[in-house]
């Protein structure tokens, strides 16, 4: 054979040690390194008290053991998914690529067969191509090649690392943007401190409210119309304001922290945004099954790369306009039940403003936002990488590049404005986040419940061994006054008196 045949027979019995060694060395410290950075990530975050984003430097960890969990079901199982052989014509069908560009790169591939040595000497390559082997020996082509299947390996792999990177550029642009308002949290906290505690509050029209003047915009059905198309727009810029800001928070205040008006509602912001993290980085079972159906329909002609960077960008919008149009439902809410208000302007958190009355189905949909905005340039990636920018697959220039740049529109969108709004507005439900206490005040509830579980649990039992106690006893004196008599009755006496009876 030539040295192409025997190239592709090398096996680990005749490939020198020193590269074997060398090979393995390189992997093996790649790992390493990669574990000790994770462990030190995780060590600096738990020294720093950052327990929700420990929890989600854990949740990546998953990520990645469930990804060498699937390298190794690939590798393993590859030989024997090679095998599964079908006709023909049953691999003419769904194709990514149309066929006739397939038979041009094999017809390139098989053009320096001249001779039967040649052809010999090919004759791997072939078999990778073709499937030929043990399947052509059946007059049939393997279900999936090895070269697919490695492919495939690599997809899932570009796909787990781009979706964690993206997830973070977010986390961090939104929580910058958040950090921006902390010098509005400063100014409410020294301005409660200058203010005179006996000074009564004056009555103010509710119009008059910054807030109001900006978020109400009239009665009737043409006001919903308008405010529907306010909160569109409002999205793209100046998302949220400080006025917005400081009637959230007042809100928030009074109905979940009365007793406490010096409640530092931005540090609970971030908190809670950092306890929604960790569910985001991962990826559920549900994004692995939108993976499968786009492969399914990613079919020559159809375009489904093209038409599937709509999906996250609509979505987008419709969250973002939705968060906006929870303010203004607030604001309404305030100017159409009062003409005139003492003191600050309150708003009432509640879940009826939000889809299904549940705030938190927010997450999951920006969830699948960044998720399918990070599957978009995975896969732009891995295409370009293992089969260049002019395969079939990666389709025309007109469909690359309004993709590319829809996928950049969504990630900053998302990051700077979405995401923001995001983490202010579902405070706005009935119900307030456990990440409002801090991680000891936590655990100090949790223990002080148990001790008082266990305090009730052992009070019952006392009372129960006490009662069964008094019930022995009970039974034991009244069977001992039985016993007297009887032994009285037998000497003669009376039980009561103690004399003989007369006879």
């Amino acid at each position: 054979m030539s040295g192409v045949g025997e190239e592709e027979e090398l096996t680990l019995e005749y490939s020198p040690t020193w590269v074997v060694a060398a090979v393995c060395s390189v992997i093996v410290s790649i790992s390493l390194a990669v574990e000790r950075l994770f462990h030190f990530t995780g060590a600096y975050l738990k020294k720093k008290n950052q327990k929700p984003l420990y929890e989600a430097l854990q949740i990546v960890e998953e990520e990645l053991m469930l990804l060498g969990f699937i390298s190794l079901l690939l590798t393993v199982f590859q030989a024997r998914i090679n095998k599964m052989c079908v006709p023909p014509n049953t691999m003419h069908h769904m194709l990514p690529c149309p066929l006739a560009q397939e038979e041009a790169f094999l017809a390139a591939e098989l053009a320096p067969v001249s001779s039967a040595k040649e052809f010999n000497s090919w004759e791997k390559p072939v078999e990778r191509v073709l499937g030929a082997g043990y399947c052509a020996a059946k007059h049939k082509v393997p279900l999936l090649s090895l070269e697919a299947l490695h492919h495939l390996h690599i997809f899932i792999f570009i796909l787990a690392i781009v979706h964690v990177t993206f997830t973070l550029l977010t986390i961090i642009i939104g929580g910058a943007k958040i950090r921006q308002w902390k010098h509005w949290e400063d100014g409410i906290a020294e301005a409660n401190f200058e203010t005179e505690p006996d000074l009564q509050p004056g009555f103010t029209d509710v119009r008059q409210h910054d807030f109001i003047r900006t978020r109400f915009v009239g009665v009737g059905k043409r006001s919903t119309i308008w405010g529907w198309l306010h909160s569109f727009a409002k999205h793209f810029y100046g998302s949220v304001a400080k006025s917005d800001y400081i009637a959230l928070r007042t809100g928030f205040i009074m109905t979940h922290c009365r007793g406490n008006p010096k409640f530092n509602f931005h540090k609970y912001m971030m908190r809670a945004l950092e306890d929604d993290f960790k569910k985001v980085v991962g990826i559920s079972w549900y994004l692995w099954l939108f993976v499968i159906l786009f492969l399914l329909l990613n079919i020559n002609g159809w375009h489904t790369y093209f038409w599937i960077a709509f999906i996250p960008f609509a979505l987008l919008l419709a969250v973002g306009t939705k968060l906006q149009h929870v303010i203004i439902q607030l604001a309404h809410e305030v100017a159409e039940k009062h003409a005139a208000i003492e003191g600050d302007l309150v708003v009432q958190p509640s879940d009826e403003h939000f889809w299904f009355h549940r705030p938190r189905i927010v997450l999951h949909f920006i969830h699948f936002i960044l998720f399918q905005n990070a599957f978009e340039f995975a896969f732009f990636f891995w295409i370009w990488l293992q089969y260049g920018f002019g395969s079939c697959i990666m389709g025309q220039v007109q469909y690359i590049v309004p993709r590319l740049v829809i996928g950049v529109i969504i990630q900053v969108l998302c990051s700077y404005s979405t995401l923001p709004l995001y983490a202010i507005v579902t405070q706005m439900g009935t119900h307030f986040k456990k990440s409002i206490f801090d991680e000891h005040v936590r655990a100090s509830l949790v223990g002080w419940a148990l001790k008082a579980k266990r305090r009730k649990e052992l009070k019952a039992t006392v009372a129960a061994t006490a009662s069964k106690e008094e019930k022995e006893a009970a039974k034991d004196g009244s069977s001992g006054v039985q016993m007297g008599e009887i032994h009285a009755a037998e000497e003669g006496q009376s039980p009561r008196t103690g004399h003989h009876d007369d006879l």
